[in-house]
């Protein structure tokens, strides 16, 4: 494998919206392929809403997708993701769907159908083991929570 070269995995995926593209990497070396809203939906500030992408996965056991804002409508528009990242398990098969909020506080946000909205990145994840313990061992940090490592000039 040569230094460039990026691991892949296959993700099964269906459209549910024939319309639509599928989701897709517009950069070599993005690690979010863009997902596109698949209804239009304008939201007034401080409003929030659902928007569907059209598409459903199928991810292999061990696999997660993060759905992630994409920064050009948070710096432009003011438009978060209510949830983000959010979780999209192994097991699920509905449709991927993204929860968006207008935090500008004058103007109105408008999705049309076809806008890139948001970001799927697919990492694969670990399955822990819980064991409960009567006393966790010490750390440099500790019960350090926060803001407890400072770095504002406010703290």
């Amino acid at each position: 494998m040569s230094s460039t070269a990026r691991p892949q995995i296959d993700v099964l995926i269906r459209r549910l919206d024939p319309d639509l593209p599928l989701p897709s990497y517009a950069q070599p070396g993005d690690a979010g392929a863009d997902l596109c809203a698949a209804a239009d939906a304008d939201l007034e500030p401080g409003e929030r809403t659902v928007i569907p992408t059209g598409v459903a996965i199928a991810l292999p056991d061990g696999y997660a997708a993060f759905v992630h804002p994409r920064s050009g409508l948070a710096a432009r528009c003011g438009v978060a993701l209510v949830n983000a990242p959010g979780t999209v398990d192994a097991g699920y098969r509905g449709e991927i769907k993204v929860i968006v909020v207008n935090l500008d506080p004058r103007e109105r946000v408008s999705f049309r159908r076809g806008d890139r909205i948001a970001q799927l990145v697919i990492q694969q994840v670990e399955k822990a083991r819980f064991h409960e313990v009567a006393e966790l061992p010490g750390s440099a940090r500790a019960e350090g929570g926060f803001g407890s490592t400072g770095g504002h000039a406010a703290v």
